[in-house]
């Protein structure tokens, strides 16, 4: 068992270093085509291939959101191997630098 977890750590390994190389637009530019020819097809009568290729928007922005955050985890893997410095972003009011005494 502890084999075969190995082995899927290695496969998603491999799977996220191709994802990555793809540009995030990529996929919002499929689901906006998707979408376009859906119409089309709709508008043309055919409208059991209109849904058909309708369906393909959601799987599209979903990869799209995958491939965002592989690359996130990519680069936050980089950073914590350097002294690089993050900025956090929080309320003024929560934030004691920001607060003001009166």
């Amino acid at each position: 068992m502890e084999n075969m977890e190995r082995q899927k750590g290695q496969v998603a390994k491999s799977i996220e270093k191709e994802t990555s190389k793809i540009p995030s637009d990529v996929f919002l530019w499929g689901a906006l085509g998707s979408m376009a020819i859906s119409l089309v097809l709709k508008v043309a009568g055919k409208k059991s291939q209109s849904l058909f290729v309708g369906q393909w928007t959601a799987p599209f922005l979903i990869l799209g959101l995958y491939n965002k955050l592989v690359k996130l985890e990519s680069n936050d893997k980089d950073d914590k191997g350097r002294d690089v410095e993050r900025k956090e972003f929080s309320k003024p009011e929560l934030n004691p630098q920001f607060s003001h005494s009166h």
